[in-house]
């Protein structure tokens, strides 16, 4: 069983995490894991989450590293920041989003990366936000195992993550564009999937 890792601050922003989740969630062969700093966060949209793990039990094991965005990135872990370079050195994806981006620049783990995230300003007085010039102005990025979204960018971040992770790619842009699209653009353009 391959295990996922969401990890998420107070104040997290819940859709940032629900399209790779419940992709992952369908594979017979996932499993999500929520984990956080307390035992209960609270999303941007208020949902309470009951947190599998908390950091100080953090496991190194998963396949996979997701850092959910948000409007609490603002403090400094340092288990989390040895952990988010375990798994870099591991070669395992990790995937961060918004906020967590930030988390990453500020900490000096975006360096030998290219990357992207909400607006590189943000991170001109981080001292160990030392290669800006691997700065993409893009939706997501992708370099290695280090995937980066800024904030609008939920659907192509999933895209992303799951054509790193699985090699069925056609089920895979097939959902993703049903999404982009809607149901009954898609259904025009392509058929209806559910027949």
């Amino acid at each position: 069983m391959k295990k996922a890792i969401f990890f998420m601050c107070d104040q997290y922003a819940d859709w940032e995490g629900a399209y790779l989740s419940s992709q992952l969630n369908q594979q017979d062969d996932w499993q999500i894991v929520t984990a956080s700093v307390m035992p209960v966060v609270t999303s941007i949209g208020g949902f309470k989450t009951q947190v599998d793990e908390r950091l100080d039990e953090l496991s190194q094991d998963a396949d996979l590293l997701i850092l959910i965005g948000g409007n609490s990135w603002e403090q400094d872990y340092q288990k989390l920041t040895v952990t988010i370079q375990t798994y870099l050195q591991l070669g395992k994806v990790v995937g961060a989003i918004c906020g967590a981006v930030d988390y990453l620049a500020r900490n000096g783990l975006l360096t030998g990366y290219q990357h992207t995230g909400n607006a590189q300003f943000l991170w001109k007085n981080d001292k160990q936000y030392t290669n800006p010039q691997d700065f993409r102005e893009k939706q997501v990025v992708q370099d290695h195992n280090l995937i980066t979204a800024n904030g609008t960018a939920a659907l192509d971040f999933t895209d992303l993550i799951l054509t790193k992770l699985f090699t069925k790619q056609l089920e895979i842009h097939q959902e993703m564009r049903l999404q982009r699209l809607g149901f009954y653009r898609y259904v025009a353009l392509y058929g209806n999937p559910y027949q």
